[in-house]
């Protein structure tokens, strides 16, 4: 399998692995948020004699669609994480940082622990980068439209109920 880490075999110490994450294996993760984009996930696999531990070093960018503009963009994303590899028939509730193996398994799939990270990598708010001056380059031309539909901005009145005034009175006076 393409992200497999093979550990039966392997001596103790530190083993790099690097895996490439492109258009083709975001296919396989249905309703995902991201169809296109080019990641590097660097996995540095420490194995001791009492544990193994997998650190994960995620640079690249995906494609997403501008929250202002409508427009896709490419997003740079960074995640740098380590998650730990612990034995067991069922899954225990030990954290987020925890990947459970069964015993008898000899390799680990990254597949779903990479997509995650990949993910997670992604701002809340999709909007296109500052370029070199400071602003950020959206469609001019949808800008404009939808400023064409915004409503003009009108002071409101704010009105209180008479009976909420006399209670503020007295905690004016404490």
């Amino acid at each position: 399998m393409k992200y497999n880490i093979e550990f039966k075999g392997l001596k103790e110490g530190l083993h790099d692995f690097g895996f490439e994450v492109d258009d083709k294996f975001f296919a396989h993760f249905e309703e995902s948020l991201v169809e296109n984009g080019k990641v590097a996930a660097k996995v540095i696999f420490e194995k001791r004699s009492s544990f193994m531990k997998l650190h994960f070093d995620i640079t690249g960018w995906l494609e997403l669609t501008c929250d202002r503009c409508l427009e896709l963009y490419h997003q740079p994303i960074k995640n740098e994480t380590e998650v730990f590899v612990k034995f067991g028939e069922k899954e225990f509730d030990e954290g987020e940082n925890v990947l459970w193996v069964n015993p008898e398994e000899h390799h680990i799939n990254l597949a779903q622990i990479i997509y995650e990270y990949v993910t997670l990598s992604i701002p809340l708010r999709h909007v296109h980068p500052k370029n070199n001056e400071g602003k950020r380059d959206c469609n001019r031309e949808m800008i404009k439209k939808l400023k064409n539909y915004m409503h003009p901005e009108k002071k409101m009145e704010i009105t209180t109920d008479p009976r909420w005034d006399a209670l503020r009175r007295l905690e004016n006076n404490n």
